[in-house]
């Protein structure tokens, strides 16, 4: 299916490309979610009535988002959490409790599809890196101390 992509999409292109993607795709993720149009001649026409439009929106997004980079640049968050004496937890820290902990610090507007975990949950005690990608461009690392409380 051809497509007009309303938005920069990772791995697929910039806002105004058109582009061709699987059927699914382009039903079930793309167009749904306001990223992308089908190609048509009237769509088209559309988007470049509305390209300065949504050029300008974007502009936005992404300053809003290198803003809130800059403040969470280089953040420390701890989570508390039961741990054996060998420093092993005994569940493991997900990306939406990262979520929580960045809401309660003042980030409300970090979801957790952003938090980006590179080893999977955390299942130690310790400091581990991890990055957030507030925009397709802004992707800014913050560093999760687990601390482990004995029972």
């Amino acid at each position: 299916m051809q497509i007009i992509l309303l938005e920069k999409v990772i791995n697929l292109g910039q806002l105004g490309d058109v582009v061709r993607v699987k059927d699914g795709y382009a039903r079930n993720f793309l167009i749904p979610g306001g990223r992308a149009r089908r190609a048509t001649a009237n769509a088209i026409k559309e988007f470049e009535a509305r390209r300065a439009e949504l050029e300008k929106a974007q502009a936005e997004r992404l300053a809003e988002a290198q803003a809130q980079g800059e403040k969470l640049a280089g953040l420390t968050v701890q989570l508390t959490e039961k741990a054996g004496v060998d420093g092993r937890l005994f569940g493991s820290v997900t990306n939406l409790a990262v979520v929580e902990a960045l809401h309660k610090q003042g980030f409300p507007t970090i979801e957790k599809t952003m938090v980006k975990l590179p080893d999977g949950p955390l299942k130690t005690i310790g400091d581990h890196k991890i990055q957030v990608g507030l925009h397709t461009d802004v992707v800014v690392d913050i560093t999760v101390s687990v601390l482990g409380e004995t029972v």
